[in-house]
This record gives C-alpha cells, structure tokens and sequence, in this order.
C-alpha cells in the first residue's frame, strides 16, 4: 500500500495534484494508484489529459473527486475536505497566476525559454 492509501485509511484527507505524465509504476497517474490500494477498482487515465487533480474525502465512505487535465488548461478549483463531507476550494489557477506575477522577470524569461 503506498502512502497516500495508508494515510487515507488513517483518516486524512488529501489533495493530490500529479502534474507528471504516467509512468511505468504508475501507468493509470498518481490517482489510478492510489485508488487501486483503496478500493481495488481501477481508474482509467484519457489519454487527452494526461494530469490528474485528485480530492479525497477520508470518510466514512472514502470518495474522491477527479479532474484530469492537460498542459495549457486551466487549472479547476478543487476541493480541500477539512471533515468527511466539509470543504474549502481552493483556487488552483488564481494561485499559480498570483505566484507567477512574484516571479522576477529575468527568471520568467529564463523558464519561458526553457519551456518554449
């Protein structure tokens, strides 16, 4: 069981945001894994967006809430579950945007370049 199960079988709730592509050891993303220790389902990735946001609700029942996404989509508000069924969203793309406006321009421009 990896970490993530185990914590949410203690009882914590978890926000995942898996901004990699899959991999070998874990070729349905992050939450195809985690949810495979959970509740023994599987969890197709679309293969149009290969990133996945993930919100966990620990339960009782344990739920999750995906949204998968890919590169140059906006990131969706997701839910942050404080109790079983209680949540904040918590604004993903406001935070990016307002975090990349503290960048300084010289390393904008050094980023930019690298991912151009």
């Amino acid at each position: 069981m990896d970490k993530a199960a185990a914590a949410l079988w203690r009882g914590y709730h978890l926000l995942v945001l898996d901004l990699q592509p899959p991999g070998a050891r874990d070729p349905q993303g992050i939450h195809g894994a985690i949810w495979e220790d959970i509740a023994d389902a599987s969890y197709r990735q679309p293969e149009d967006k290969p990133l996945t946001l993930a919100a966990y609700d620990a339960g009782p029942p344990k739920i999750y809430y995906v949204e998968p996404v890919a590169v140059g989509e906006s990131l969706p508000d997701m839910p942050l579950f404080l109790r079983p069924g209680q949540y904040i969203q918590v604004p993903l793309e406001a935070s990016y945007r307002a975090a990349w406006q503290s960048v300084p321009q010289r390393w904008r421009r050094v980023l930019e370049l690298s991912t151009g």
